[in-house]
C-alpha cells in the first residue's frame, strides 16, 4: 500500500464515514488498487459534505509503477503472502489477522476422491497452512469425472501423492501430509491428531460413524458432506463442544440406511459437478470454523437438487438419547462399523 495510507474498507468509509473522518473540511485522498473504487468513494463522501476529496488515478498499480514509496501493511507479513491472499487481506473479517490464523489451522480431510477435491483445492488455495489428507485408494479413470484433483496422467497413482502434487503447484505455502490410509478404529485419533477441523469427504458410512464418534470424544467440529445422483446435503457437528446443544452425526441418523436405499456412485452414478457443488459448501463452512465469523451449518443440514436447482434447509435437534454425544454419557468406545452398517442395514 501507499506508505502513510491508513488500510479502512470501502464498505466502511462511505457508510460509516465519521468513524474515520471526522473533520469534512479536510484533505483527503483516496487510493485503490486500480482508482476506480476509489474514485467512485471519493464521490461519495463528496455527496455527504466533505469538501476536499480526491482519488489517486491509477491506483496502487499506477503508484508502484512511477516507483511511489511503499509499505506492507504488516511488517510480518511477505509479499507472497500480501500479494496471494490480498482479497482476503480486505476483507474485515479476515484481514491479516484472519489470513495468520488461516495459516497456523490445521485440517484433516478424509477422503481426496469427488468431494475432497474441491475441499482441498479451496482450502489450499485460501491459505490453510496445513493440510493431512488421509485416503488408501489409487486414481482410476473413472475417478476423472468428478475428482478434479487428479488428472489423466496420474492414473493408477495414491490419490494422496496426486493430491499432494496438484496442490504444491497452486500454493507451496500449504504444507500437505500425504497419508495413505483407510480412517480405521485403530489411526483415526492419531489422524485427528493437532487438527482444527476434520472435513468429512469419505464415501462409506461406516467412515462417517467412526469419524463422527471420535470428533464426538475429542472434541472437534466434523464438516459433513454426501451426495447421491443429482441430490447432495452438507451439515456442520460440533456436539463434542457442544454438548446437548449441537447435534452430531448420530442424531442425525442413529442407524445406517439399508443398501438399496443407499447405494454408492460406483452403483448409482453421480453428477459430476454435484461433488464440486457440495465440497465448496463444505470449504466454505471450514473457512468459516477456523475464522470464527458468520454462522455455521451447525444445527442445520442443507440438501440440494441439482435437477430442480433448489436448496432446502432442515433444522437439527441434538437428541437427548444419543448414544455417542447425550450429556453426561460417557464414550461408549469405538466398535465394529463395518459390521455395523452391514448388520443394520439387512
Amino acid at each position: 500500500m501507499a506508505e502513510g495510507a491508513r488500510g479502512v474498507a470501502m464498505g466502511e468509509l462511505v457508510y460509516a464515514p465519521e468513524t474515520h473522518l471526522p473533520d469534512r473540511a479536510a484533505e483527503i485522498l483516496l487510493i485503490c488498487q486500480s482508482g476506480m473504487r476509489s474514485l467512485r468513494a471519493a464521490q461519495m463522501l463528496a455527496e455527504q459534505g466533505y469538501t476536499h476529496v480526491a482519488s489517486v488515478a491509477g491506483g496502487t498499480s499506477r503508484w508502484v509503477a512511477e516507483g511511489l514509496p511503499t509499505v506492507l501493511p504488516d511488517e510480518s507479513i511477505d509479499a507472497d503472502f500480501a500479494e496471494r491472499y490480498s482479497r482476503h487481506l480486505r476483507l474485515p473479517q479476515v484481514g491479516v489477522a484472519g489470513q495468520k490464523r488461516l495459516e497456523a489451522a490445521r485440517v484433516l480431510l478424509v477422503g481426496a476422491g469427488g468431494l475432497g477435491s474441491p475441499v482441498a483445492y479451496y482450502l489450499a488455495a485460501a491459505g490453510v497452512g496445513h493440510l493431512r489428507i488421509a485416503d488408501d485408494d489409487a486414481v482410476d479413470r473413472s475417478n476423472l469425472q468428478r475428482q478434479i484433483l487428479h488428472t489423466d496422467a496420474r492414473i493408477g497413482t495414491p490419490k494422496v501423492d496426486s493430491a499432494a502434487a496438484a496442490l504444491k503447484a497452486l500454493n507451496p505455502r500449504t504444507a500437505i501430509e500425504a497419508i495413505r490410509e483407510r480412517v480405521v478404529a485403530e489411526n483415526v485419533e492419531r489422524l485427528l491428531d493437532g487438527v482444527d477441523v476434520v472435513v468429512d469427504g469419505a464415501d462409506n458410512f461406516a467412515a462417517r460413524y467412526l469419524l463422527n464418534d471420535a470428533c464426538v470424544k475429542l472434541g472437534k467440529p466434523l464438516v459433513y458432506g454426501a451426495v447421491h445422483r443429482f441430490e447432495g446435503q452438507a451439515s456442520v457437528f460440533d456436539a463434542g463442544r457442544h454438548r446437548g446443544a449441537a447435534p452430531c452425526y448420530r442424531c442425525l441418523f442413529p442407524e445406517p440406511p439399508s443398501p438399496e436405499n443407499a447405494p454408492n456412485c460406483a452403483e448409482a452414478g453421480v453428477l459430476g459437478v454435484l461433488p464440486g457443488v457440495i465440497g465448496l459448501i463444505q470449504a466454505t463452512e471450514a473457512i468459516k470454523l477456523i475464522l470464527d465469523i458468520g454462522q455455521s451449518l451447525g444445527g442445520r443440514l442443507l440438501q440440494f437438487d441439482a435437477l430442480s436447482m433448489r436448496f432446502r434447509e432442515t433444522r437439527l435437534a441434538a437428541d437427548p438419547e444419543c448414544a455417542v454425544c447425550a450429556p453426561g454419557r460417557a464414550f461408549p468406545g469405538y466398535i465394529d462399523y463395518a459390521a455395523f452398517c452391514a448388520d443394520r442395514s439387512r
